[in-house]
């Protein structure tokens, strides 16, 4: 069995089932030593609750990395997920170039846009920011509203394979390496992932659960990390992933009172099986 110890880099909201409340687990599940990094911590995630506290931990985090460099502690994968200011951005990029162990993986999921708005909090310099991290990595996972700001491209939400073809080839152009674009549907009650490798491209597609979950697409990029650090090429983790993550929502359906996430608990021995555990 391989056994890494990875790094993730994100918020946590202390209920809700996203960011690191469900990184942790899922990439422990998959026999993989996890550390965090939280960049902020929330009562709850920031979609259907109100009132909700934040903690910016923005301040902490050179004296947190100057720490473990003193320790000579270092990481064989960085995994980032919601990241929220230019500053943490340019902080993430001077820990991987610090504290990466000899061949580490970066993986960066550009959590900053949906349905072809970005999210309240960024705007046109955060986009250049994350630019700049995102094609520094050897794995990118934006949805298709993230790839058109990254690449300058028109977001759609009617589309084509040719649509999707320019976006990753504008992806690649601009530096990406590996590509998992999510979210992508060519036909009703369907969508699916494709992931770009090298000149390789490869589509895999999955039944569309409506409506959608708070969450998944953490749950998501947890389970593609976790299934990468098992040996699975890029396409195999992709799969592994969006078989989960559909298990994790079917798990939680009939239950209104769970509105606020995915039991992605109930799911984990179907994720163990996928990776051959």
């Amino acid at each position: 069995m391989s056994y890494h110890k990875i790094l993730t880099i994100q918020d946590i909201s202390c209920v809700g089932q996203c960011s690191l409340t469900v990184a942790l687990p899922i990439l422990s599940a998959a026999g993989q030593e996890t550390c965090i990094l939280p960049s902020a911590v929330l009562s709850t995630h920031t979609a259907g609750f109100s009132g909700y506290t934040v903690r910016d931990l923005t301040e902490d985090i050179p004296a947190i990395t100057d720490h473990w460099e003193k320790e000579q502690i270092q990481f064989d994968a960085i995994y980032t997920g919601y990241l929220g200011s230019t500053e943490q951005i340019a902080y993430v990029r001077d820990i991987i170039r610090r504290l990466s162990a000899p061949g580490a993986l970066a993986v960066v999921d550009p959590a900053m846009a949906d349905n072809g708005k970005l999210y309240p909090a960024f705007d046109a310099a955060y986009v250049e920011a994350m630019k700049a991290l995102a094609f520094s990595a050897d794995i990118i996972l934006p949805n298709i509203t993230e790839a058109c700001f990254l690449t300058g491209m028109e977001y759609r939400e009617q589309y084509d394979e040719s649509y999707i073809a320019e976006l990753l080839d504008r992806l690649r152009a601009a530096g990406a390496k590996t590509v998992v674009l999510t979210g992508v549907g060519y036909r009703l009650g369907f969508t699916g992932v494709l992931v770009q490798e090298g000149d390789t491209r490869r589509y895999y597609e999955h039944r569309r659960i409506e409506p959608g979950s708070h969450g998944t697409g953490d749950v998501y990029a947890a389970a593609f990390v976790g299934a990468l650090l098992n040996g699975k090429d890029p396409y195999e983790a992709a799969v592994i992933a969006a078989d989960y993550t559909v298990k994790c929502i079917e798990a939680t359906q009939g239950d209104p009172a769970h509105w606020y996430g995915v039991k992605f608990e109930a799911a984990l021995p179907a994720y163990l099986k996928m990776l051959g555990k």
